[in-house]
């Protein structure tokens, strides 16, 4: 099967990467004011969107060799940031937004703690953060408070503390359940551990867990594939992501890859995996709802992301996170001691800044909704790219009673496909 544009791993919601992690290299942009005031298009209309939280823990215990986000261990921190009082920190960013934002009524709808490795502070510390939040804007009723974890990082203790801290959704990063494999991505816990860490989690109480999945790391095969597929799934989460493993330039996995020690990852491999999960995530009861999240009801979606995918406003807070409120994008310092600095001065953290003119939000939004089950509107779609749409929907991209309802929503071939579909509609 043709692969050009294979999209099973795009993108970061913040500023196109990964999922929810803050990538380590920050774009150009315009000046940010050190008041963080913002200009008043992005202020119009704020509370008629749905608005959220991001919180970057930007702290490791050793630096997996794929990874490519802005983290840190402790060797790399260097001084004038540490664990102890990052959360001090963040809270200050928190009261900082709250003066930009004004007086409007805010409630926060969700709350995600990325990283890095969230669960390395104490519980207290990231209910501590939570709580300035509702403090200053509110949380919705029934607001969905996500975190980030890696396996070994918690226990039944950790997770009853966090869930009584007001957390109702985690997310493990179980990448395989073969051995060889996470030893390739440089992960440290055992095969058997996230399946551990979720039962920990349902016992503490959390309504929903998410298991992150890695595939096409060199050295997998189709076996091992569906070998972590069945145990995520026996494991019992109510949602899973999958991503392609992405080769990011500047990593130890990069240079093992150009020393000729591993293979690259293959494209057409990386298809043929995502169609066996698809196809075993479905037979377990899993449906997708974006291209690479599946969830087993509509309840277990995750929130926080469906409010990136579908134009929300999001306040990030920590060292190079990407915010982002009507139209107005911008981004943190990108080293924890340069983000205390600036907040314990009582200046902005933000580094830059872009003002996204019309053309800009609309491919934006075309880039992210398509590939939602929910799917993009026909009438949205530019004239000079309608020849597209039509030859999407013959070549059997797009599912044909959608479209005749007014919606390009993709088939599982038009999964495999989106990014050079997108790519001919952004015209």
């Amino acid at each position: 099967m043709g692969t050009q544009g294979f999209a099973a791993g795009l993108e970061h919601p913040c500023e196109p990467g990964k999922l929810v992690d803050v990538p380590s290299i920050l774009p150009d942009g315009d000046p940010a004011p050190a008041s963080g005031e913002l200009p008043q298009s992005a202020l119009t209309g704020l509370g008629e969107r749905p608005f959220g939280f991001y919180v970057h823990v930007p702290f490791c215990v050793t630096r997996c060799g794929y990874c490519d986000f802005n983290t840190y261990t402790s060797a790399e921190l260097g001084p004038g940031a540490s664990h102890q009082d990052y959360a001090d920190t963040v809270v200050e960013e928190v009261r900082l937004a709250r003066r930009v934002l004004g007086a409007a009524d805010l409630p926060v709808e969700t709350v995600f703690f990325g990283g890095g490795t969230p669960t390395l502070l104490p519980p207290e510390d990231l209910a501590r953060i939570l709580s300035a939040i509702d403090s200053e804007f509110g949380l919705r009723p029934g607001a969905e408070v996500s975190t980030e974890a890696n396996p070994e990082s918690v226990n039944p203790s950790y997770l009853e503390k966090l869930r009584h801290g007001g957390f109702n959704r985690i997310s493990f990063g179980m990448q395989s359940a073969r051995e060889h494999v996470l030893k390739v991505l440089d992960r440290t816990h055992t095969p058997g551990r996230a399946a551990a860490a979720v039962r920990e989690a349902r016992a503490a109480g959390f309504e929903h867990v998410n298991l992150d999945l890695i595939y096409s790391t060199p050295g997998e095969s189709d076996d091992d594939w569906r070998a972590s597929l069945a145990a995520a799934i026996e494991a019992g989460p109510d949602h899973v992501s999958a991503y392609s493993l992405i080769v990011e330039e500047g990593t130890r996995l990069a240079a093992r890859i150009r020393r000729g020690e591993l293979p690259m990852p293959d494209d057409d491999v990386a298809a043929d995996r995502y169609l066996i999960a698809d196809r075993m995530l479905a037979e377990a009861g899993f449906q997708w709802y974006e291209v690479s999240n599946w969830a087993v009801s509509d309840d277990a979606r995750c929130r926080h992301n469906l409010l990136y995918w579908t134009g929300g406003d999001w306040w990030a807070a920590g060292p190079g996170a990407h915010s982002h409120v009507g139209g107005t994008r911008w981004w943190n310092v990108k080293h924890p001691a340069a983000y205390a600095q600036r907040l314990a001065a009582g200046t902005s953290p933000a580094h830059a800044r872009e003002v996204l003119g019309d053309d800009d939000r609309a491919a934006e939004r075309l880039m992210l909704e398509l590939r939602l089950i929910s799917g993009y509107p026909l009438a949205e779609v530019a004239p000079a790219a309608r020849t597209f749409v039509a030859g999407a929907l013959g070549r059997g991209l797009l599912e044909p009673e959608a479209f005749r309802a007014g919606l390009m929503v993709l088939t599982l071939e038009g999964r495999l496909l989106a990014d050079a579909l997108i790519r001919d509609l952004l015209v």
